[in-house]
Formats: structure tokens, sequence, C-alpha cells
């Protein structure tokens, strides 16, 4: 059974604070790869949080380890511009996800 974990991702040594998340290395393999992931149901919700070095994730997994194994393909894993810095299960109290 697949459960709801919220993911927080944080922009690593390899990124470039003076550009925009657009413009870092591997964008559009980055993006492609993720909108698959959305695509597919995996990734429910993401974005940056706002004045922060971090992203949020809203994922459907069938437990943490998938997160991080379907994660790792993200070319921006390997390169150091993003890296998992928690992934917790998450209980929607409000609200739903179909």
């Amino acid at each position: 059974m697949r459960q709801i974990f919220a993911v927080k991702r944080m922009r690593g040594p390899a990124c470039d604070a003076s550009l925009p998340l657009e413009e870092q290395v591997d964008w559009k393999a980055h993006a492609a790869l993720m909108n698959g992931l959305h695509a597919e149901g995996f990734v429910l919700f993401g974005g940056p949080l706002e004045g922060t070095r971090n992203v949020l994730l809203i994922i459907r997994a069938k437990d943490a380890k998938e997160t991080e194994t379907r994660l790792a393909a993200d070319p921006w894993t390997p390169n150091d511009l993003l890296c998992i810095k928690q992934a917790v299960p998450w209980t929607l109290r409000l609200g739903t996800i179909s």
C-alpha cells in the first residue's frame, strides 16, 4: 500500500546560488524526470520553499526507500545539485489527494 511522504530536498554544493533553478546545469533533464514522476502519480506536488535552499515534494510511495531510489535517478542527485534532507510519512488531515 502506498502512503504519502513529505520530502525535503536541499540544494547541494554544486548548485550555483547566483542562478535561478532553470539555469542550473542539466535543468532540462531534471525537469523532464520530475515532470515524468508527476505524470505517473509518484510526485503529487513539488516546488522550492521561498527564501530557503530547500525544495518540498509531496510523494506517494510504498516506503521511504522508494523515494530515495526514484529520486536517485534525477541527474541533479549525483551532480550534487539536490540531495534528500528529510523524507517522512505525512498524515493528511485536511483536504484530499486523489
